[in-house]
């Protein structure tokens, strides 16, 4: 299996991206916090079909990681990941330590107002801050053509779009499909908190999304009614502890509260033991069985 290189600071990132310009390729970008799995290699198989070079990151990010939440047991598999990356053909990988990204007495911060106050912005308070912040210096630092987002962070991936839009950002977003397990999961690194038992259960999200999907299309147009259903088949388990499921709109996430219509998000969060799972879909698409 060829070996990707490892870089560890802005500077030597700068000087082997430039030598790829000047060669004239194209430069695609995944950043990822690691522990990775196949939604994550679909984005470098993603990023590979109009770009000559694909750059990975991994870092933990600790500005978007809240004071009671799992920075210090988050995931970490850099030998799994480094083979995943290699396997769907990244260029190289740029893993930087914390005092690479943070030098002592940085205190700049992104904030933005409106997509961050919801979801899961009301109940992780200066996520978004972290998320922003970090993935600006990312942009800046790598300079891609393009950078690839996955939808299961729906909310995520459109705050970043927006930032993009906002400062000028010389670069595209594109947001791939969800990766499911065979068992509807949507893939995420915290899965990995689950225990046999709880893994056995969690595909129980999905499912009621799937239900509020499936009212939806027997012509349930009433948001509430519509939540009502997919929370009433979570509560059947007395397992789940939901943080949030609505209807928004998909552009500015504001709660549906009278009408659902064709193409709306139905976005869930909800706590399976120690792991904080969320998925979403969009009204009226086709989704597996």
């Amino acid at each position: 299996m060829p070996t990707i290189p490892i870089i560890r600071t802005v500077a030597e990132l700068r000087a082997v991206l430039a030598e790829r310009r000047r060669a004239g390729e194209r430069i695609g970008f995944v950043p990822t916090m690691g522990a990775l799995h196949a939604g994550h290699g679909s984005l470098v198989t993603a990023a590979r079909r109009e770009h000559q070079c694909v750059v990975a990151s991994i870092f933990v990010n600790p500005l978007q990681f809240g004071p009671n939440e799992d920075l210090a047991s988050y995931p970490r598999t850099p030998e799994r990941d480094l083979a995943l990356l290699a396997e769907h053909g990244c260029a190289l990988l740029f893993m930087p330590e914390v005092a690479e990204m943070y030098s002592a007495g940085s205190v700049t911060r992104l904030h933005q107002t409106g997509l961050t106050d919801v979801l899961c912005g009301r109940s992780r308070p200066g996520h978004f801050d972290g998320v922003l912040t970090v993935v600006l210096k990312l942009l800046l630092q790598v300079q891609p053509d393009t950078a690839f987002f996955g939808r299961k962070d729906f909310q995520q991936a459109l705050v970043i779009r927006r930032m993009v839009r906002d400062l000028d950002v010389p670069v595209s977003i594109a947001t791939c499909p969800i990766h499911r397990e065979a068992d509807g999961l949507a893939m995420s690194s915290r899965n990995r908190y689950l225990s046999a038992e709880e893994r056995a259960v969690a595909p129980e999200l999905f499912a009621a999304l799937r239900g509020v999907n499936d009212g939806f299309l027997r012509g349930e147009r009433r948001a509430a009614t519509l939540v009502e259903l997919g929370r009433v088949a979570l509560a059947r388990g007395s397992r789940w502890g939901i943080d949030y499921l609505e209807v928004c709109d998909p552009e500015t996430l504001e709660e549906r509260g009278a009408e659902a219509r064709a193409g709306d998000l139905v976005a869930v969060a909800a706590k399976l033991g120690p792991a904080r799972l969320i998925d979403n879909l969009l009204l009226g698409e086709n989704v597996p069985a």
